[in-house]
């Protein structure tokens, strides 16, 4: 199965689609220098088919390609996605060191 993300800059998300068929979405929320990847849903008939890791890599691509914002994974997808890719963690926003 052939997956296409697109960028739908104006709805803030990226899209799956396979075909005609739109299987899977990404939504983010841009704020202060970060990009809060905050829901992925797959379409339950498409799921298990690689098409959240399509739309994280994607979205994760575009962050790297344009470098203006770090990454917020606030959808749990997202966050195990570059647990398991850890050559994308680089782009995680840094959270402050805890005052003391």
């Amino acid at each position: 199965m052939q997956i296409e993300v697109r960028h739908s800059v104006e709805r803030s998300r990226f899209e799956a689609w396979s075909g005609d068929a739109h299987v899977g979405v990404l939504e983010y929320r841009l704020g202060e220098g970060r990009i809060a990847m905050t829901h992925t849903l797959v379409n339950p008939a498409y799921e298990g088919l690689g098409v959240g890791g399509a739309l994280v890599r994607a979205a994760l691509d575009d962050v790297r390609a344009s470098r203006t914002e770090a990454v917020v994974p606030s959808c749990w997808f997202v966050r195990q996605w570059i647990q398991r890719n850890p050559e994308y963690r680089d782009l995680l926003h840094a959270r402050p060191a805890a005052a003391k």
